[in-house]
């Protein structure tokens, strides 16, 4: 196994995935409480205690609400940008964090035999960041929270071997749906979040085709519905699917998406 990626939850009440090599495991997000994410990284197969790193890409709640007791709880670094950490700060009074790093958008680090690259995506944080992780050959990107899909981060996402990316919601159900009107108008935005239509945009449009597997991730459970996603979706992938590449998964809020191991 050179990379193994498990979705433990994706959605508006929370977010957390762990990507994991024969020697390294990393923690991006923690969204949901201690207990909770303790468990599921049992359900995934995992110990919390050997986790070595817990990556945030930006302060909003439904990605850090369980960071400082998992921080307390676990051996683990945190790693964050400046502008992330110092809002979360402000927004946190147990912010205090004894192992942190901070870390630069475009600039890569490594976390044992992973090397991580962070980089800018269009959202209404301080600093918000997606990630792309290379183990002995094998890449994977995690990239949601984003209004739209710049060519930076098109490329940032070439020759992804999994790439767990957004389908937030699909414009009519929002347009229908029961937000107040303001919210709606954020969550449309170019610093919202990925509607359906325009992640079928790049796929048919801009993406390489080259993910064995393709992961539908941060899913509204109001403005969206999980079959309008996955046709969506599947239509605008239908060019360059086959049996090896593309194989369509839909990552879930209550529970663990089954580990995908390369």
């Amino acid at each position: 196994m050179s990379l193994r990626v498990a979705v433990l939850a994706s959605g508006s009440k929370g977010n957390s995935t762990l990507i994991a090599s024969a020697k390294t495991r990393i923690l991006v997000d923690c969204g949901l409480s201690c207990r909770e994410l303790f468990r599921r990284l049992h359900a995934a197969g995992e110990d919390a205690h050997r986790l070595d790193a817990i990556l945030i890409s930006h302060e909003h709640s439904d990605h850090v609400s369980g960071l400082p007791v998992m921080a307390r709880k676990t051996r683990a670094t945190v790693f964050m940008t400046g502008p992330a950490n110092d809002a979360w700060g402000r927004s946190c009074d147990d912010s205090d964090l004894a192992r942190l790093e901070l870390f630069s958008a475009g600039h890569r680090f490594t976390v044992g035999d992973i090397e991580v690259t962070p980089f800018t995506v269009p959202h209404d944080s301080a600093d918000p960041v997606a990630f792309t992780f290379r183990c002995d050959g094998v890449k994977a990107g995690i990239v949601t929270d984003l209004g739209y899909i710049p060519r930076s981060v098109s490329e940032h996402v070439r020759g992804c071997d999994v790439l767990v990316i957004e389908s937030n919601h699909d414009l009519e159900m929002l347009r229908t749906g029961p937000y107040p009107w303001v919210v709606k108008q954020r969550v449309g935005s170019r610093v919202g979040h990925l509607s359906n239509g325009t992640l079928a945009d790049f796929f048919a449009n801009d993406y390489d085709g080259s993910a064995a597997f393709v992961v539908l991730a941060h899913l509204s459970e109001q403005n969206n519905h999980p079959e309008i996603a996955r046709r969506t979706a599947e239509a605008a992938l239908q060019p360059c699917r086959n049996l090896l590449h593309n194989r369509l998964l839909l990552a879930a809020q209550h529970a663990v998406l089954d580990p995908i191991r390369l």
